[in-house]
């Protein structure tokens, strides 16, 4: 089973990128993440170059299309979703492979709230498979764990190991989407 990670934060010393690539450390052997970086190479999304669409915008299509499911960890700026994932999902809108795809959210900051409910409404608007019990939020972000220490702490990993439990699940059965909607609170 391969799942493509996608990391909605640029930065070097992410919290989310490193959850991504704890995930992939702490996978099961029938399951292989993959953290794709080239999210920053994307251009700014305008239908108008989708008439030649950019090779950048054909790697992301190619990674989806081949995914089992995606694994999405993204922060929160200014009670939003960032605008690099925004960038990346908005490129898939009109990507059939990406319609009823198993989808897990990964929230590192229990405060960020507003952008993880904001993010799955986006992901069930999109028709993906929002695959709820597979989809958590951990308190990381402050927390001082590394890449490292997050696949030691047996209260991280113990989480992070049940969704992708969860995700597998979906994937092998091929539940159906989700539908409800996620207010901000």
């Amino acid at each position: 089973m391969h799942i493509l990670a996608l990391c909605g934060s640029l930065r070097a010393a992410s919290i989310n990128a490193a959850l991504l690539r704890t995930c992939a450390r702490l996978a099961p052997q029938d399951m292989q993440i993959s953290v794709w970086p080239g999210l920053a190479d994307l251009p700014l999304f305008n239908p108008d170059l989708q008439a030649q669409t950019p090779g950048s915008v054909l790697a992301l299509y190619q990674r989806v299309a081949a995914a089992d499911a995606l694994l999405i960890a993204s922060p929160e700026y200014a009670h939003g979703v960032s605008g690099v994932i925004k960038n990346a999902l908005d490129w898939l809108v009109s990507f059939e492979p990406f319609v009823n795809k198993p989808i897990a959210v990964l929230n590192a900051s229990a405060r960020a709230r507003h952008a993880d409910a904001a993010l799955r409404e986006t992901l069930v608007t999109m028709s993906a498979n929002l695959v709820k019990p597979a989809s958590i939020t951990l308190p990381l972000l402050g927390s001082a764990l590394t890449e490292e220490t997050m696949a030691l702490d047996t209260a991280v990993s113990g989480q992070i190991r049940a969704a992708l439990s969860e995700l597998r699940r979906a994937v092998s059965r091929g539940e159906p989407p989700a539908t409800a909607s996620f207010p901000v609170g």
